[in-house]
């Protein structure tokens, strides 16, 4: 049966390669030029020359091809961008060409046909979805709103790590703070942490992890669309299961809110009161039903806790890696905050080398180094034909680390920010820009710089860290792991000593 079905794949693409280069044949006269980049191999394109970390293998290629490259991955053309000016190009000149998301097979399943705001196509329906989610679930007065909450559980959190402190045994802070950012997001968006078997028996974390694995997973469907029907690699029937689990989730979480309907208040409605009020006032001004509000609660719940949580993660290793920078930030926080009390969101805005530490790990470390982006019609872009439905790679890791924006860009150097104060995280300095930016920036940009900038400052204050077993902080392995969310390829295992008077 197996042999059958791979049979059946290699006749399809072979015939899919044919037709293709008959039309290239066809229209070799006519054909506009197109960005350099490698030679590719028939039928599978550049593949080849991706490994485990494809947003390094891209880097390495655009320093010999350019900043603005063109590759084939199956049958999709696509352009990798690797430089600011590149960036800006496609990002503001160009933005409203390059607004739309390609066809994602995980999101449509999981995102209910792509209703999600993350990878939902450009139109009318994502532009009201987005000002709705921007105004209503992610403003300032929102964010303020889940102030206590964030405080409690850091207080938690802080406790916890105070009890495993004593025994001076090496406490995993990469699973602490992903359950940490599980707690926070589902909080605020469901109104109850969850844990254990509430989503499925394989736990509520492993469910969520393997549904990340899935959605960054190479899959067939996405680069030849004629072998989408033949499952190949079974990732469809995989992806069903993992949607009918969310679905089922999701149907109790609104259900269970229901009944409090004639009880909800602004001041103490979480993510799902506050989309059902909406969509039964009828007040969204289009078309949105319960699928709609399904999706953007399971894009709040895997962008909010995974995002937030591997910035800590980098944030916490880079300062460990650096104790230097570790003491510095440390002495800003005691002369800020004070060694009595723990830190308040009302002193983030005084802990200006907090900041710094921050933007720099995001630079060095971004959480999403590929931005994905699709061409709406042809377009020319600094002299090259960008075809309609181009796929087009926004390489943030590289543009990180191009010399000609960045002083020694592989160093952690939070003081390079001393000397360039007006380069932030918000997407007006294409240099840097690890929320994205333009009409595809991430709306959730505040919330999750207050979430990762609270956290970091927390446990630098309170702790003192070290390396298990004589472990020199040159020695601390950085290395990644690549997928939608690219967190470290090792979790961080360190001691926490506490130091606060409190």
């Amino acid at each position: 049966m197996a042999w059958n079905i791979w049979i059946t794949a290699l006749t399809a693409i072979t015939i899919l390669y044919l037709i293709q280069q008959c039309l290239n044949l066809a229209n070799k006269k006519k054909k506009k030029k197109l960005p350099p980049g490698p030679i590719g191999l028939p039928i599978i394109g550049h593949f080849h020359l991706l490994g485990k970390n494809p947003h390094q293998d891209l880097h390495r290629l655009a320093r010999k091809h350019g900043p603005i490259m063109h590759m084939r991955f199956g049958s999709v053309d696509t352009i990798i961008v690797s430089s600011p000016a590149a960036a800006e190009l496609f990002l503001k000149t160009h933005d409203l060409v390059f607004a739309n998301r390609p066809h994602h097979e995980a999101s449509t399943y999981i995102g209910y046909e792509q209703r999600n705001i993350v990878f939902g196509p450009y139109g009318p329906y994502w532009r009201n979805m987005r000002k709705l989610v921007t105004l209503e679930l992610l403003s300032g007065s929102k964010i303020n709103q889940f102030q206590p909450m964030r405080k409690a559980e850091l207080g938690l959190f802080v406790d916890s790590l105070k009890r495993a402190g004593p025994g001076r045994e090496p406490v995993d802070m990469s699973e602490r703070i992903m359950s940490l950012a599980a707690d926070m997001t589902c909080l605020m968006v469901y109104g109850r942490k969850f844990a254990g078997k509430d989503l499925d028996e394989r736990g509520f974390k492993e469910v969520m992890k393997m549904t990340m694995e899935e959605a960054a997973a190479f899959n067939i469907g996405d680069y030849f669309p004629y072998l989408r029907g033949l499952d190949l690699q079974g990732s469809a029937r995989r992806l069903k299961k993992l949607s009918k689990i969310f679905d089922g989730f999701l149907e109790r979480i609104i259900d269970d809110h229901a009944p409090k309907k004639e009880e909800r208040k602004e001041i103490s409605m979480d993510f799902v009161d506050t989309l059902m009020s909406i969509m039964e006032s009828g007040e969204a001004g289009f078309d949105f039903d319960r699928r709609h509000v399904k999706a953007v609660l399971l894009d709040m719940l895997l962008a909010g806790m995974d995002t937030s949580a591997a910035a800590v993660e980098w944030a916490l290793s880079d300062l460990v890696k650096n104790p230097t920078v570790m003491k510095k930030l440390q002495k800003e926080l005691e002369e800020i905050v004070g060694m009595d009390q723990m830190v308040e969101e009302s002193h983030l805005p005084n802990l200006k080398y907090l900041d710094y530490v921050v933007r720099e790990s995001m630079r060095i470390h971004p959480v999403g180094p590929l931005l994905i982006h699709e061409s709406m019609e042809d377009c020319e872009v600094d002299g090259f034909h960008i075809p309609k439905k181009t796929r087009v790679l926004i390489n943030v890791w590289a543009i990180g680390r191009d010399p000609n924006a960045w002083a020694h860009p592989e160093k952690f150097w939070p003081e390079r920010f001393v000397e360039s104060p007006n380069v932030d995280l918000r997407g007006r300095d294409y240099q840097l820009i690890p929320f994205g930016t333009g009409r595809r920036g991430c709306p959730g940009l505040q919330l999750g710089l207050t979430i990762v900038q609270l956290i970091v400052a927390q446990l630098v204050h309170c702790f003192d860290w070290e390396l298990p077993h004589g472990v020199s902080a040159s020695e601390l392995d950085m290395s990644e792991n690549f997928g939608l969310v690219t967190s470290r390829a090792k979790h961080l295992m360190v001691i926490p000593t506490y130091r606060l008077n409190k």
